[in-house]
């Protein structure tokens, strides 16, 4: 092969004009500790620090590599022996890979001339480091290490194909022949333990994961559950055999770096277990749910409990009180527990506990991080899944027929079912929690370039290569925004030149690699797929103020698409007439060239009837929306590749796909992936292996830009998106305040370098930025705040949270352009991206024009594309089947979907989860966070009558002297619909005044109004008579007679046990209500054993315990209402003493004697003089 110079000269170094410079990475966590440090490593200029922080982590080698001082000589120990280490150049990189592919290729013939190989060298090292290509992850890890360092280890199982003897051989060295593949398909027997069985296939899986690389199965030969075994006995399904290979996927990471196993599972859709299948997932993430919620639960109520159990008498010592009956702390905690449904036995643990002197139980509490214990406790977390549905059930589905599941011993139908009906599950799994993905298998095979060798049944992880089972493929991918000019213009014989380099880069691997099995070897050998594809078609879009859903951006898309595949063939094709085609071409001649026909076809957007063997046709390129210089290229090059094709064949089956390119993506300074729009303008993304990365989209002032806008508007609409990154100036949160608040200079330094890398400003003031000493000494905390996994400093020293979002919006930015100053709302699609931008942005690109765009790219490509269907939250069941149907129609080979939110953790995301945990701690913070003024809300709903019969509860009690009985009218459900109140000892009008507010509270219950408003209503209402309040059990104090009954009622309906108490502060009239978020409050915590002591109860009163809380208008649950009614015996009390001495047993308010005498309608205390009322 000739190899021409466009991006270097020779006689020159490959990174001439390139300067490279020392950097350090870090990276950190949310909570602001180090994941991972690395210092002084030498990195081209121009790359930001999220592209050498992937390097850093990611790709660098950390051991075994010769080290050199800095005049370049080898370092060598006192032993003599050459000491060692990591790589700490990025050039280190560049020359092992493009030196590898240099050295197979110039032993085997790639290369014409010894001038041709350097080219080719300095061409592929000049391509790296400038960010215009990247290979797949296993090739940044693992090839060149042996021949660039000499690194050798014990073989791990692998199988190659000797090039000179062209015979399978069992590697003897784990590094002389690399594993470059990042995709692997494999396929299973329906066999336990013998070669290529079921455990034999996660042997394989495993020398794959250990490598980086992911595989791909489709399990529809194993059995189901049920069907026989030579043996007599049944099998155990498809399903147990599944849970263990994903177990086992879940425990290794590549080399301990951040890239986790990869894998898909397919299954077809007539296989006996398809039903629990695509339920999978959807069953695992409930269990999660349950756990996350269930332990937080258990650890709370069961805590309680023991606290309950441990009380303090009159002296202030702690003493023991197991009793329920006389321990009222207990008994609540014991009915809390069991209402939400704590195990006896761990409910009977505590009293033990409690005996031996224990005061904390500590139950593990689970959370949903995707690489927390939860995830890592259930099944399917590892895969992809996805079913292979052939044309001929759409064609049932569509006339609502059956659809027959058959065994896979004699292929007979076990079960039929409808096809609405499975196909309903499939889009109601996918709805829940992602799963499973869709492979249309028809059309898959019809553009199967080697369909005499076998057919197509499953792909790789991310569904983008599609090939015989057995069978690797390595892909790399071409940063398309490093081939268009500043001013917008396409660099077609660049972009022509590397992907001609990048074909050749690709097949040298095949000759190089090594294999997990010796089929596998064999048949990559044969067959030789390779997979070139590109990134960043979202930013180019973007950057030419080409808006994402739009006919231009699919004729673009197609047409860059098809050029690149036409070249690769064309790239190809040159290697077979140099070297011979790839040795199962002969046997699938005609079926190449009728697939390399239809691929020109589409280019030229021939009429439908044109195509060969096909049942859907693809959408071709519009000529009438595509450039010229673009329509025209992409013409020529299928006319190029097919005329070549011809004449030589070609040396590889397979030559293109699109990839998901996450990672090396990021190495290239890429903001969009494959074809993909961008996530968000701002993103957050978490590591497998700890840390996070906050992700900006650069395209920003170049689309702004291009569309026209002055450097001035376009500084103000990006500052206002991405925010100034510095809190110098910043309102509420700057210099000045937390100098006030004991910053000196040197923190204020540590905070700023910080800040560029925050998500949200919360993030930067942590421990770990400031130091635990700073923390303690200088700002006053305890080291229990600071140990908190949810400290939020800010809001400890006293910033609100009002505050706080406006300096983050300051620092951090909005996240979105929507709002943004100058901006044009004619502008505002260009920047739309798959997902709602920051907390205020609304709009987010159409669910199906992501499968246009899929449409548009898939007529030109070898494989397939793995692209995400992004959905918003509110989408639902009917939207996914459309999108599934749709894609099916418009020729997709596959289709994964993700509505936001359906997992309860992602790793990628466009806002934090901070804030969230603080939303859900408690009913009272929630409450606190409300907005103090009183909101008046407009209910629209009809009357609700109430049963003629009906239940409720009289509860009688004593506020500040003053009788009242509190009865209430429940709905069938258990609800409150209606209030009495009936005032003793009073005049008549306030009485009456009493009566006509009860009517009041109560057609406001009827008409919809929730308890919930009513309560944030009329708690801490002030005004006489107040004070402590007798005979309820729960209540003891209050600030008014109004105070009382709705504190009561939220007890009772509402489950508001933080309404049981009232400090004694709450009753001066000139008191104000705590918020629990303002620092200048603090909470202190009821005693409530004290309170419980000093109560007096005069009343055989029936406890009520409700199973149903709120008045029926979204305040309760809709269970059945259980009522458990319990008595208490009382034993002789001061109140019974009072009365034999001629007393009314009344308590004075006063001086709290119990003698007190009838005077009028009020009464007077015989002690004091005081009296109750107005006389």
């Amino acid at each position: 092969m000739r190899i021409e110079r466009r991006f270097t000269r020779r006689g020159q170094s490959p990174y001439d004009g390139m300067t490279f410079v020392k950097r350090s990475s870090e990276i950190r966590n949310p909570d602001g500790s180090t994941v991972f440090k690395l210092d002084n490593i030498d990195v081209p200029d121009q790359w930001s620090q999220l592209a050498i922080d992937i390097l850093a982590q990611k790709y660098f080698r950390k051991a075994g590599v010769p080290q050199r001082d800095q005049k370049g000589q080898p370092l060598t120990g006192s032993d003599g022996k050459p000491v060692l280490g990591g790589e700490r150049d990025a050039r280190q990189v560049f020359e092992r890979m493009a030196g590898c592919w240099t050295h197979w290729g110039k032993s085997y013939g790639y290369f014409k001339t010894a001038e041709d190989s350097e080219a080719f060298h300095d061409e592929m090292c000049c391509m790296l480091a400038r960010q215009m290509a990247a290979p797949n992850s296993p090739q940044w890890f693992n090839t060149g290490l042996h021949y660039a360092y000499g690194l050798s280890g014990p073989a791990q199982g692998h199988y190659y194909v000797d090039p000179k003897t062209q015979e399978v051989a069992k590697a003897s060295n784990a590094f002389e022949h690399p594993q470059p593949h990042a995709c692997f398909i494999q396929s299973v027997e329906d066999d336990l333990v013998n070669e290529n069985g079921i455990m034999d296939l996660w042997i394989r899986e495993a020398r794959l994961f250990k490598y980086g690389s992911g595989t791909g199965t489709n399990f529809s030969r194993l059995r189901g559950d049920g069907e026989g075994l030579s043996g007599g006995g049944r099998s155990s399904g498809l399903m147990s055999f599944l849970r263990i290979g994903d177990r086992a996927a879940g425990a290794i990471k590549s080399g301990g770096t951040t890239r986790r196993a990869a894998k898909m599972v397919c299954l077809d859709l007539d296989h006996p277990d398809i039903e629990e299948f695509i339920e999978w997932k959807v069953v695992e993430e409930q269990k999660v749910a349950a756990m996350v919620t269930g332990s937080k639960i258990c650890a709370q109520r069961l805590n309680a409990v023991l606290k309950a159990c441990h009380m303090v008498d009159g002296e202030g010592s702690i003493k023991l009180d197991l009793d329920h009956k006389t321990n009222s702390v207990l008994r609540e905690a014991l009915a809390s527990a069991r209402r939400d449904m704590v195990p006896e036995a761990y409910i009977q643990r505590m009293f033990s506990y409690a005996q031996q002197g224990f005061t904390h139980f500590v139950f593990h509490e689970y959370d949903t991080n995707w690489d927390g214990k939860a995830y890592q406790t259930v099944s399917g977390q590892n895969s992809n899944n996805s079913v292979r549905i052939p044309n001929q059930f759409f064609s049932v589905l569509e006339a609502d027929g059956d659809w027959q599941l058959k065994r896979r011993i004699d292929g007979k139908a076990c079960k039929t079912i409808k096809a609405r009906d499975l196909w309903d599950r499939i889009a109601w799994a996918a709805w829940i929690c992602a799963d499973p993905g869709t492979q249309y298998d028809t059309t898959i095979n019809e553009w199967h370039t080697c369909p005499g060798d076998g057919r197509i049944n499953a792909s790789n992880p991310c569904s983008e290569y599609m090939f015989l089972d057995d069978t690797a493929c390595n892909l790399a991918s071409l940063n398309l925004a490093t081939f268009y000019t500043s001013d917008g213009q396409f660099e077609m014989e660049h972009f022509r030149h590397a992907v001609r380099l990048w074909t050749i880069a690709l097949e040298i691997s095949v000759l190089m690699a090594s294999f997990p099995s010796r089929s596998i070897a064999e048949k990559s050998y044969e067959f030789r797929t390779l997979g070139l594809g590109y990134a960043n078609m979202g930013t180019v879009l973007m950057r030419q103020g080409i808006p994402y859903d739009s006919p231009k951006a699919l004729a673009i898309c197609g047409a860059v698409t098809s050029i690149m595949t036409g070249e690769s063939y064309s790239a190809s094709a040159e290697m077979a007439a140099e070297l011979s085609p790839f040795p199962g071409y002969a046997k699938n001649h005609d079926h190449m060239l009728r697939v390399i026909r239809n691929h020109r076809r589409a280019a030229y957007n021939v009429p439908r009837e044109e195509y060969e063997g096909l049942t859907i046709v693809p959408a071709g390129i519009q000529p009438e929306h595509c450039p010229p210089d673009l329509l025209i290229a992409a013409r020529r090059a299928w006319d190029h590749a097919l005329e070549l094709g011809t004449a030589y064949g070609y040396r590889n089956a397979q030559v293109t796909v699109i990839a998901p390119t996450g990672t090396i993506g990021l190495v290239m300074d890429c903001d969009t992936t494959g074809i993909e729009p961008d996530f968000a303008l701002v993103k957050f993304k978490k590591l497998a292996g700890g840390g996070y990365f906050k992700i900006i989209n650069q395209s920003l002032p170049a689309a702004l830009s291009t569309l026209g806008y002055t450097d001035e508007q376009a500084q103000d609409i990006v500052r206002y998106c991405v925010g100034a990154q510095t809190l110098k100036n910043a309102p509420f949160i700057n210099h000045e305040s937390l100098r006030a608040k004991g910053f000196d200079d040197a923190a204020l330094a540590r905070l700023e370098g910080g800040l560029a890398q925050a998500f949200e400003i919360q993030f930067a003031f942590n421990k770990f930025t400031f130091g635990e000493e700073f923390c303690l000494n200088k700002l006053g905390f305890t080291q229990a705040q600071l140990n908190e996994a949810n400290f939020n400093m800010l809001k400890a020293l006293g910033f609100t949270q009002e505050e706080i979002a406006a300096a983050n919006d300051f620092c951090c930015g909005t996240m979105t352009v929507e709002g943004a100053p100058h901006l044009k709302t004619e502008h505002l699609p260009v920047f739309d991206c798959a997902n709602r931008c920051g907390r205020i942005g609304q709009r987010s690109i159409a669910v199906d024009a992501h499968i246009r765009m899929m449409a548009a790219a898939q007529p030109f490509i070898s494989g397939a594309i793995s692209k995400t269907i992004n959905m918003p939250a509110d989408a639902t069941l009917e939207d996914v089947k459309a999108a599934y149907l749709l894609a099916w129609k418009s020729m997709v080979k596959a289709v994964a979907l993700y509505r936001d939110g359906s997992k309860l953790s992602q790793p990628l995301s466009a806002s934090t989860d901070s804030g969230k945990t603080v939303e859900a701690v408690s009913d009272v913070v929630a409450m606190a966070e409300k907005v103090a003024e009183r909101v008046l809300v407009r209910y629209l709903a009809k009357r609700r009558p109430l049963p003629s019969r009906r239940n409720g509860y009289t509860q009688k009690a004593i506020v500040g002297g003053h009788k009242l009985y509190l009865r209430t009218g429940e709905y069938e459900d258990g609800t409150v619909g209606e209030i009495f109140l009936d005032m003793h000892k009073e005049g008549a009008a306030f009485r009456s005044l009493m009566n006509c507010f009860a009517i009041a509270i109560s057609l406001g219950l009827q008409h919809g109004v929730p308890l919930e408003e009513f309560v944030e209503a009329f708690v801490f209402t002030r005004f006489e008579p107040n004070g402590p309040v007798k005979l309820n059990d729960r209540i003891k104090m209050s600030t008014s007679i109004i105070d009382y009954i709705f504190r009561e009622l939220a007890v009772t309906y509402l489950d508001r046990y933080d309404l049981a108490q009232v400090k004694e502060e709450d009753l001066r009239m000139d008191s104000m209500k705590k918020d629990e978020l303002d620092p200048e409050c603090f909470e202190e915590e009821a005693d409530l054993a004290a309170l419980a002591k000093s109560s007096v109860i005069t009343e055989h009163l029936p406890i009520r315990r409700n199973g149903v809380k709120g008045n029926g208008h979204g305040n309760g649950h809709n269970v059945s209402r259980q009522v458990e009614i319990t008595r208490e015996t009382l034993t002789l009390t001061e109140v019974q003493s009072a009365k034999v001495k001629g007393y009314e047993g009344d308590p004075c308010p006063e001086c709290k004697q119990f003698t007190m005498v009838r005077n009028g309608t009020c009464l007077k205390c015989v002690s004091c003089g005081s009296t109750s009322g107005c006389s």
